[in-house]
């Protein structure tokens, strides 16, 4: 007996971006961007007044000596700092980079909310977009792309801004997205010449939302060939926690559970007609995978991402087997599983093979051990997504999440729920931080694959589950980042 569906909603894209602009940048604008990046290069390492302030004021944050400042002698924030907008948007800004014990970051970041709050009606433009912005989306737990593309429409309009940085990002914007362009253009295709849309109707078919989220964990050009083997195992993924939660009957999924684990083509004839489909192609995507990083023999970062599949694909066995037994485990139980099955971990090992050099054998040795900056980030994929889901309503009656668990065995509303799972959600984000501010055992290019998987899930969930409802801001974000370039 198979689970009760519901057909999950269309892609809003069509073919939008199945076939790639045929434009490039010309010689002349890279040869000013050049030189533009070199003017821009010059005034960054030139003495500036503004620059040793922005310095002190950076330092000062870390060293939390500069909220004191803002401080009465009761040791409330002075009420003339509410007359100083632009230090109060800095200061809530710089709360979001709190840890754990800095109770005076918690107030600073419920004081500047609230005075920002009573005062962006009655500011004057660009300064009034600037903190509507920031109460909407704060730039720590923003995706640093869509980020830049929204404060270069703001920076034009502020009267200091620098010309040269001003034209300079725009032309370097543009031409990044014309690669990102060519990308998500050769996944569409590889997507649809698989025709599961048709054939597996079950599935979410999300493969333009699946690469905004990999974007989101890398933009950078370096990084092409990992955004686009990412990107295919997330659709993967999506495709497989679909079947698993919504269509396969037990049986079927016993079948699936052993073949996966073989990881043998020759399997495929165990499976039902269905299933023979998502197979092969799981399989397809690491056996490409394996090619793309041969040449550089690095094959052994296929079997670290490939492993990390296997094993979420068994705490995805654990949630359909209770499902379909109608077994209800203990909330500690349902949560450890919950937090497994996120993906993020598994995400997060993937992203690695895309990253060349900079990669080790004890990368993945640090990220099979489940550390604190991993661990942070499938506590805030999980949690935000139970939170929202449940306040939206986004998931079936009888699917019950982290949230309903928490609400039968301690008997509270779902409100006072989601305090506590929001209280958990701001704790991983100060482990975040404080992954980045002490010693480190990785290169802060690994650290940021985990905090940028942060960020995304706080992007998408923002108004509801952006991923499977894709909802306006995602929208827009995707579009201003994959489809209208900046105006020169």
């Amino acid at each position: 007996m198979r689970p009760n569906s519901n057909i999950p909603p269309p892609s809003i894209w069509g073919d939008v971006f199945l076939n790639c602009p045929d434009k490039n940048i010309d010689a002349e604008t890279e040869k000013h961007h050049q030189q533009l990046k070199e003017e821009v290069r010059k005034m960054i390492v030139a003495p500036m007044a503004n620059l040793t302030q922005k310095l002190r004021f950076i330092d000062s944050v870390q060293r939390l000596e500069v909220f004191n400042k803002f401080k009465d002698e009761q040791g409330n924030f002075k009420s003339s700092v509410t007359s100083d907008v632009r230090g109060l948007l800095e200061l809530y800004e710089a709360s979001y980079m709190r840890v754990h014990g800095e109770d005076i970051l918690d107030e600073a970041i419920s004081f500047t909310t609230n005075h920002l709050s009573l005062v962006v009606a009655s500011l004057d433009y660009p300064l009034s977009e600037q903190v509507s912005h920031a109460l909407k989306q704060s730039i720590r737990r923003g995706l640093p792309r869509v980020e830049a593309r929204h404060y270069l429409s703001v920076y034009q309009d502020i009267e200091s801004h620098n010309k040269s940085l001003l034209e300079f990002a725009k032309i370097d914007f543009n031409m990044l997205q014309l690669l990102h362009r060519k990308e998500i253009s050769e996944i569409c295709r590889w997507w649809k010449d698989l025709d599961f849309k048709r054939k597996l109707p079950y599935a979410r078919d999300r493969v333009v939302e699946c690469y905004f989220w990999i974007l989101g964990v890398y933009f950078e050009p370096q990084y092409s060939l990992g955004r686009k083997m990412t990107t295919k195992v997330l659709q993967m993924t999506s495709l497989l926690d679909d079947t698993y939660d919504s269509y396969a009957t037990y049986d079927e999924l016993i079948i699936y559970r052993s073949a996966i684990e073989r990881w043998e083509i020759k399997c495929i004839d165990q499976l039902p007609e269905y299933m023979k489909l998502s197979y092969k192609a799981l399989l397809d995507v690491y056996e490409e995978m394996e090619q793309l990083v041969a040449e550089h023999r690095r094959q052994y970062y296929v079997e670290y991402a490939k492993n990390a599949m296997i094993q979420l694909l068994q705490f995805y066995f654990m949630e359909a087997e209770w499902a379909l037994q109608n077994y209800k485990p203990s909330l500690k139980e349902f949560k450890a599983n919950a937090l497994s099955s996120s993906g993020y971990a598994m995400l997060a090992i993937t992203s690695f093979v895309g990253m060349g050099d900079m990669i080790t054998p004890e990368t993945f040795k640090w990220a099979v051990s489940n550390p604190k900056i991993i661990e942070a980030s499938t506590i805030i994929c999980r949690f935000t997504n139970d939170v929202t889901e449940h306040k939206f309503k986004h998931r079936r009656e009888d699917e019950w999440s982290t949230i309903d668990y928490y609400m039968k065995e301690y008997g509270v509303t779902a409100q006072e729920a989601y305090d506590v799972f929001n209280k958990h959600i701001e704790s991983a984000w100060k482990d975040t931080n404080q992954e980045f501010l002490k010693p480190r055992e990785m290169p802060t290019e690994v650290l940021n694959r985990s905090l940028n998987l942060s960020r995304v899930m706080d992007v998408l969930d923002k108004e509801g589950d952006g991923y499977t409802h894709v909802n306006k801001p995602i929208k827009d974000a995707i579009t201003s980042l994959l489809i209208e370039p900046i105006t020169l």
